[in-house]
């Protein structure tokens, strides 16, 4: 698959503002981000860019980001190379789980130990949102509970709860780099049981899930929690992530609505990872 590689530079830059960024770019279909020294790379499939949807987004944010952004067309190209070259490191969560490439050499030792080859899914692990997730689920006891991983991206979190005992489990992304991804990664770590599927929300009708975790972004989630309560058996769990702490009231609201019942967040930089009970 081709993908459009937007640079962006960011003026004035305090931190926060990459995080808005990115968030916004996700809502016309940017799904992943590179940070960068003065700002960031986002890509996105090919076939669904639209630089007028890229002007007006330009248009729409606060005043007092100012970005400058160039954008090229990336053809298919061996994505982990690209990564060993400029992106992936090791990375420890929780001081239990570790997260490697199967080109690193030095990797500290962990409980969980991960490999994974990351494509143009880059959930490697090094953002707030997967790492408060994988905290989450690092504390929690899934073992032979069904599990779905929606949004799967890299599959780090499904392989994770493999490692914990949680079966069956589902993986699940719209992408398919992500699909793939997912497949390869986990046959690397050695659990080909983890079904993995391309698609939507569509796909969970009739399923039923103990524990749902979803880490995708505020507007999905917004669109989609009716049906990841809906496939919640109950008792079960659903963890999100993929938000700010300004979207939380939307997020109770439309978990309140479809039955579920809060128990926790954990913030991290201004992210967040929520978990509901559905009683």
């Amino acid at each position: 698959m081709d993908y459009i590689e937007l640079t962006l530079s960011l003026n004035n830059s305090r931190g926060f503002e990459n995080d808005i960024v990115s968030a916004t770019l996700a809502e016309i279909g940017y799904e992943s981000f590179v940070y960068t020294n003065d700002g960031m790379k986002a890509y996105c499939a090919a076939s669904l860019f639209d630089e007028k949807d890229l002007k007006n987004w330009k248009e729409t944010l606060p005043c007092d980001i100012e970005v400058d952004y160039t954008f090229e067309l990336i053809k298919d190209k061996n994505w982990n190379e690209e990564w060993e070259k400029h992106y992936f490191s090791p990375i420890v969560i929780g001081n239990d789980c570790v997260i490697h490439s199967s080109f690193h050499t030095d990797v500290p030792k962990a409980k969980y130990d991960i490999l994974i080859d990351p494509k143009m899914s880059f959930g490697t692990g090094h953002h707030e949102t997967t790492s408060l997730i994988i905290g989450e689920l690092i504390k929690m006891n899934v073992a032979g509970k069904s599990l779905l991983d929606m949004g799967c991206g890299t599959g780090v979190l499904a392989i994770l709860a493999a490692m914990k005992g949680a079966q069956p489990i589902t993986a699940i992304d719209i992408d398919e780099w992500a699909y793939d991804n997912t497949v390869e990664n986990i046959r690397l770590n050695g659990y080909p049981d983890i079904e993995v599927a391309k698609g939507g929300a569509e796909l969970l009708s009739g399923r039923k899930f103990d524990i749902v975790l979803a880490n995708i972004n505020r507007n999905i989630l917004l669109n989609d929690m009716k049906h990841y309560a809906a496939c919640l058996s109950s008792g079960g769990l659903l963890l999100m992530s993929g938000f700010y702490k300004t979207d939380m009231p939307a997020i109770e609201a439309e978990a309140t609505e479809n039955g579920l019942t809060f128990i926790k967040f954990e913030e991290k930089n201004n992210w967040v990872t929520t978990v509901y009970e559905k009683r």
